[in-house]
């Protein structure tokens, strides 16, 4: 590979970490883990009531980080579990957890909203439409490894 692409590969990847670190932060702000921080997401973008498999699958998280994340909000008071239909599970805020969520993860989401508005239209399209074909690219060759 030309120099100039490893390049460009390795700053693409410092950026992807650079995030993940800018949530990382945010979490540990918060006084949250990582994926407790991912949890509490999941709730407010699937709903209150929203299934762990779900926060799972929109998370890329695996089911156990999950479950032990959810099992200790529960024991912190800011959510509970309800069993749903066979062993799906459903994840609600307490009156705890709702507060918490209003006044801690829904701003963090708007500094989200806001950094992504200060795009242009046309940023925001190009950023989402490359990033796809960016993963669609990528993760089609980690599937012939």
């Amino acid at each position: 590979m030309e120099e100039r692409q490893q390049n460009d590969v390795n700053e693409f990847n410092r950026l992807y970490k650079e995030m993940d670190d800018l949530y990382h932060d945010i979490a540990l702000k918060l006084g949250l883990s990582d994926s407790a921080l991912t949890i509490f997401y999941a709730i407010c973008e699937l709903g209150d009531g929203c299934l762990q498999k779900d926060i799972c699958g929109q998370s890329f998280c695996s089911k156990q980080t999950i479950n032990s994340s959810i099992r200790k909000l529960e024991r912190e008071g800011t959510v509970y579990l309800r069993r749903g239909k066979g062993k799906n599970m459903h994840i609600y805020l307490t009156e705890q957890g709702r507060e918490f969520v209003e006044n801690r993860i829904r701003p963090a989401m708007g500094m989200e909203v806001q950094a992504f508005l200060e795009l242009t239209p046309g940023e925001r399209s190009e950023l989402l439409r490359l990033t796809g074909k960016y993963l669609e690219h990528f993760r089609e060759r980690e599937r012939r490894m």
